[in-house]
C-alpha cells in the first residue's frame, strides 16, 4: 500500500534556535542541538516540547534529523520543527519519515563552501502521511530499536562512570589494594614513579586525510577518526567515520593498532576545547575491518607496552574531565584552538604505578573496557537493523 504525502508546510510549524555555538558547555544541564551529529550540553533552555531538531547546515549536506521530547536549546542553524495537530501527525513519526528524506535533503541544499537548508526547501518537503493510527504503529516499531540502542548507551555510561570511579579510588586518592600499608614519600607511593607522559610512549604521529576518490597515488583504503567521531564512536556511531583513499606509505606509518590512543590537538572550540580522547579496541579494528587511521587535527599515540594503554586513557580522561589540559591549548581569536602537543608530552606529568598495581588495575579496567566496545558495535548493528527496515515500512512494502 502507498500512502498519500502531504508537505510539511500544511502539516508542521518550523522555527530556527538562537544561540551561537559557543554556548555549549561540558556541564550543561539541557540537551544543545547544533550542526554536529553529537548532541551538546547547555546551561539554558528556550523550548519545552516535542520536536524534531534537524541540522540546517554542514560542510558536505550530510544533515541530522533527531526528536526530542522535554527542555532543551538550539543553535541558530537548526531547525525545530513541531507537529500543528497532533491527531494528524506522530512527532515520533515525522522524526523517522525526515530521517528518510536526508538524501534528498542533500541533494536540494545550497552552498559550495558549506551546505545549508533553506525554511522554503523545508516547507515543500514531502513525507509519506498514512492515517494516525499506522504512524503510531511504525514509531513503535521503530522505537523499539530506539529503546534498545538508548538502553545500550545508558550501559556505556555507567561503564564510563564506574571506570572513572575506580581510577580516581586508585590512583587520586591512592586507596590502591595494599595501600594501607605502602610507604608514601611525597604523596608518591613506594616503587610507583612521576613521569612525563612522552615517557610513556614508545611511537606519536599526526594523522593524514587522504582522497575522496582513488588514484594511482591514492591507492589504498582507511578509515578516518576525526576529533569529531570520538564521541560518537562511544556511543555507537561508527558509520559517522570517513572512508578514504591514502598513499600507502603513509598508511602504513599510521596504521592504528588495538591499544593506541588518538588525541584530539586541533578544532574544539572555545567552551568546549580539545584534548579529546580514544583509546582503540581489537573489536572496534575487528568491526571496521578495514585499516584505521586519525585525521590529520589527531595524533595517533602508541603506549610503551599495552598494559600502559587503559591506565593512560584513563589518565588523559581524568585530566580533560578536570581541566588539566587547557593549560596547553593555544586559543586564538577564530573558534580553532591548537594543542601545544609537544610542551603536553614534555612537560604534563603523571603518576606511574607499579606492575603490580597497574596488573591488577587491568584485570578489572580491561574487561569494563572490552564490554563497552562490544556494546557500541551492537548500537551500530541496531541501527543498521532499523535503518533497512524503516523505509519498507514508510513506502507501505510492510503493513502494519
Amino acid at each position: 500500500m502507498k500512502y498519500t504525502e502531504s508537505i510539511l508546510r500544511d502539516i508542521t510549524s518550523i522555527k530556527t534556535g538562537k544561540l551561537n555555538s559557543n554556548a555549549a558547555t561540558i556541564d550543561g544541564e539541557y540537551p544543545f542541538f547544533t550542526c554536529d551529529p553529537i548532541t551538546l550540553r547547555t546551561k539554558t533552555y528556550s523550548f519545552d516540547t516535542e520536536a524534531v531538531l534537524l541540522a540546517g547546515n554542514n560542510a558536505s549536506g550530510n544533515y541530522t534529523a533527531k526528536y526530542y521530547c522535554g527542555k532543551f536549546d538550539v543553535y541558530q542553524r537548526t531547525y525545530v520543527i513541531q507537529s500543528t495537530d497532533k491527531d494528524v501527525l506522530n512527532v515520533r513519526y515525522l522524526s523517522y519519515a525526515i530521517n528518510q528524506k536526508l538524501h534528498r535533503l542533500k541533494m536540494m541544499s545550497s552552498g559550495s563552501t558549506t551546505k545549508f537548508l533553506t525554511i522554503g526547501m523545508l516547507h515543500n518537503l514531502e513525507i509519506p502521511l498514512p492515517k494516525i493510527e499506522i504512524q503510531c504503529k511504525i514509531a513503535d516499531i521503530i522505537s523499539s530499536y530506539d529503546n534498545l540502542i538508548e538502553n545500550n548507551q545508558k550501559q556505556i555510561k555507567l561503564l564510563e562512570e564506574a571506570a572513572m570511579k575506580l581510577y580516581k579510588e586508585w590512583f587520586v586518592k591512592l586507596r590502591f589494594p595494599g595501600y594501607e600499608t605502602t610507604k608514601i614519600i611525597d604523596d608518591v607511593p613506594e616503587e610507583w614513579y612521576v613521569l612525563n607522559i612522552g615517557s610513556l610512549l614508545a611511537y606519536e604521529i599526526g594523522g593524514g586525510w587522504g582522497e575522496e576518490n582513488i588514484s594511482k597515488d591514492y591507492s589504498d583504503k582507511a578509515w578516518v577518526i576525526r576529533g569529531t567521531d570520538i564521541e560518537g564512536i562511544n556511543n555507537g556511531e561508527i558509520r559517522s567515520i570517513p572512508y578514504r583513499y591514502h598513499k600507502r606509505n603513509n598508511l602504513s606509518a599510521r596504521q592504528i593498532k588495538p591499544g593506541d590512543i588518538i588525541f584530539e590537538v586541533s578544532g574544539g572550540s572555545k567552551t568546549i576545547g580539545v584534548a579529546k580522547s580514544l583509546l582503540i579496541s581489537k573489536t572496534l579494528l575487528d568491526y571496521l575491518a578495514t585499516p584505521v587511521i586519525c585525521a590529520s587535527f589527531c595524533k595517533m599515540i602508541r603506549p610503551m607496552k599495552l598494559e600502559y594503554a587503559y591506565y593512560l586513557y584513563h589518565t588523559l580522561q581524568y585530566l580533560r574531565a578536570t581541566h588539566q589540559t587547557e593549560k596547553f591549548e593555544k586559543r586564538s581569536a577564530s573558534s580553532i584552538i591548537n594543542y601545544r602537543w609537544k610542551d603536553f608530552l614534555e612537560e604534563q606529568q603523571i603518576l606511574v604505578p607499579n606492575d603490580n598495581t597497574l596488573h591488577q588495575y587491568n584485570s578489572i579496567a580491561i574487561p569494563m573496557y572490552e564490554l563497552k566496545s562490544n556494546l557500541s558495535t551492537k548500537i551500530e548493528m541496531l541501527r543498521i537493523a532499523r535503518d533497512s527496515i524503516l523505509p519498507r515500512l514508510m513506502s507501505g512494502e510492510i503493513e502494519v
